[in-house]
Protein backbone atom coordinates (compact mmCIF):
# COMPACT_ATOMS: atom_id res chain seq x y z
CA UNK A 1 0.00 0.00 0.00
CA UNK A 2 1.45 3.57 -0.87
CA UNK A 3 1.60 6.35 1.11
CA UNK A 4 0.73 10.11 0.00
CA UNK A 5 1.73 13.26 1.88
CA UNK A 6 -0.62 15.85 0.89
CA UNK A 7 0.92 19.64 1.79
CA UNK A 8 -0.56 22.47 2.08
CA UNK A 9 -3.70 21.96 3.45
CA UNK A 10 -5.51 25.27 5.44
CA UNK A 11 -6.12 25.13 8.73
CA UNK A 12 -10.13 25.33 7.97
CA UNK A 13 -10.23 22.31 5.89
CA UNK A 14 -7.80 20.07 8.39
CA UNK A 15 -9.65 20.99 10.87
CA UNK A 16 -13.29 20.01 9.38
CA UNK A 17 -11.60 16.55 8.74
CA UNK A 18 -10.30 16.14 11.90
CA UNK A 19 -13.85 16.66 13.39
CA UNK A 20 -15.88 14.58 10.39
CA UNK A 21 -13.43 11.57 11.10
CA UNK A 22 -13.96 12.05 15.21
CA UNK A 23 -17.42 12.00 14.56
CA UNK A 24 -17.21 8.55 12.34
CA UNK A 25 -14.93 7.19 15.22
CA UNK A 26 -11.98 7.14 13.14
CA UNK A 27 -8.62 8.15 12.61
CA UNK A 28 -7.93 11.08 10.02
CA UNK A 29 -5.51 8.71 7.94
CA UNK A 30 -8.12 6.24 7.96
CA UNK A 31 -10.93 9.06 7.22
CA UNK A 32 -9.34 10.95 4.32
CA UNK A 33 -8.11 7.36 3.05
CA UNK A 34 -11.57 6.24 2.73
CA UNK A 35 -13.16 9.33 1.13
CA UNK A 36 -9.81 8.93 -1.50
CA UNK A 37 -10.78 5.63 -2.37
CA UNK A 38 -14.62 6.43 -2.57
CA UNK A 39 -13.18 9.84 -4.75
CA UNK A 40 -10.73 6.89 -6.81
CA UNK A 41 -14.49 5.07 -7.93
CA UNK A 42 -16.44 7.60 -8.95
CA UNK A 43 -16.13 8.39 -13.29
CA UNK A 44 -15.16 11.39 -14.30
CA UNK A 45 -17.20 13.76 -16.01
CA UNK A 46 -15.34 12.69 -19.33
CA UNK A 47 -16.31 8.92 -18.70
CA UNK A 48 -19.86 9.80 -17.71
CA UNK A 49 -20.46 12.17 -21.33
CA UNK A 50 -18.90 9.03 -22.77
CA UNK A 51 -21.23 6.63 -21.64
CA UNK A 52 -23.96 9.07 -22.14
CA UNK A 53 -22.85 9.29 -25.78
CA UNK A 54 -22.62 6.23 -26.30
CA UNK A 55 -26.39 5.32 -25.44
CA UNK A 56 -29.34 4.12 -27.75
CA UNK A 57 -31.75 7.13 -27.22
CA UNK A 58 -33.93 5.89 -30.52
CA UNK A 59 -36.17 4.67 -28.17
CA UNK A 60 -36.57 7.22 -26.45
CA UNK A 61 -39.35 10.87 -26.64
CA UNK A 62 -38.90 12.94 -29.63
CA UNK A 63 -38.28 16.73 -29.19
CA UNK A 64 -42.45 16.90 -29.84
CA UNK A 65 -43.69 14.82 -27.23
CA UNK A 66 -41.13 16.60 -24.51
CA UNK A 67 -43.09 20.16 -25.69
CA UNK A 68 -46.20 18.14 -25.50
CA UNK A 69 -45.86 17.38 -22.29
CA UNK A 70 -44.36 20.30 -21.13
CA UNK A 71 -47.16 22.32 -22.39
CA UNK A 72 -49.58 20.23 -20.98
CA UNK A 73 -48.25 20.23 -17.64
CA UNK A 74 -48.52 24.31 -18.00
CA UNK A 75 -51.97 24.33 -18.22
Amino acid sequence: MATLYIRDVSDDVTEALKQRASSAGMSLSAFVGGELAKLATRPTNAEVAARLRGRDRSGGPTSADIVAAVRFDRR
